[in-house]
């Protein structure tokens, strides 16, 4: 089978399911796991490099109110690959090539390949999205095992945040404009021993304001701005030093977001155990990755 992946996480499933071999095609933005940076590119940004935050949501917003994409497919490069399935995925407008450009070049190739989009909102569909790619892909054996994996990864971290007092938490998926965390986020949050006191299960992001934040009294807030590294969070996160201070939180932290949130792939159950160290270190005493400690002024 020749596999032709148009979602990041989509690609990371594939591979976490000994896949990676039947994956002949990928975007620009699969940098996981690093098998992947070998294959063909068949997507490209539209946006310009060097935006500030405030630029790129604007020239999101600029972009999708026009039903214009952000993203270009090489529809070239995918013929040549004749795939026999395509992933993708329709939930997000700002995450991938949309999906009734896909279909409609779908449509068109000979022999047509099979589309599927992996559109999860909730921690338990990003589980299940393995069992959809199984029975797309015969791999039944694997998905069984890689399912079993994060189930124990999840008791534990269960287990080990029990009767623990909740913490309340801001989940900051973009800093300029502020927008909180929604989809499966708010369920990991609660899941790893916190209250997520700005975004709702299973809904969109939503954009909010400082002030908002501010009353809803977090006692940490993470900056996950989305699909950006850590680096690149505690860079956002210092540019707005002085916002996130203004929260009175007692802690503020960046994370790997793009390893972590942003994606509802395998890696999911590292972000929760991220966050169950975030908020619990006496529990949880190691995490896959470290948090980045932000030096914010909290006004007097």
């Amino acid at each position: 089978m020749r596999i032709v992946s148009l979602v990041p996480h989509a690609t990371e499933l594939l591979f976490a399911l000994g896949l990676g071999d039947s994956v002949v095609g990928v975007t620009h933005e699969c940098d996981h796991p690093t098998e992947a940076l070998d294959r063909p590119r068949v997507t490209s940004d539209r946006l310009p490099p060097g935006l500030s935050a405030a630029e790129i949501d604007a020239a999101v917003r600029e972009r999708t109110g026009r039903g214009e994409a952000i993203y270009d497919l090489d529809v070239e490069l995918l013929r040549e690959l004749e795939p026999d399935l395509i992933v993708t995925q329709a939930l997000c407008p700002v995450c991938a090539v949309s999906y009734d450009d896909v279909r409609a070049v779908a449509a068109k190739m000979d022999p047509e390949p099979r589309v599927i989009a992996l559109d999860p909102t909730t921690f338990g569909e990003a589980v299940n999205d393995i069992r959809t790619l199984s029975d797309a892909t015969g791999a039944k054996e694997a998905a069984f095992l890689l399912i079993a994996s994060i189930a124990r990864r999840v008791e534990a971290v269960r287990r080990a945040v029990e009767g623990a007092e909740p913490v309340p938490v801001a989940a900051l998926e973009w800093l300029d404009p502020p927008f909180a965390a929604g989809h499966w986020t708010p369920q990991l949050i609660e899941m790893a021993g916190g209250i997520d006191v700005v975004g709702l299960p299973g809904e969109r992001s939503e954009q909010v304001t400082w002030e908002q934040v501010r009353a809803a009294q977090p006692e940490v807030v993470v900056c996950m701005p989305c699909g950006y590294g850590a680096g690149r969070a505690l860079e956002e996160a210092e540019r707005y030093a002085g916002e996130l201070g203004s929260l009175g939180a007692r802690r503020v932290v960046a994370i790997d977001a793009a390893g972590t949130f942003s994606r509802p792939g395998p890696r999911l159950v590292e972000a929760l155990e991220l966050m169950a160290h975030i908020l619990h270190p006496d529990r949880i005493p190691e995490a896959p990755s470290a948090p980045l400690d932000v030096e914010v002024a909290t006004p007097r």
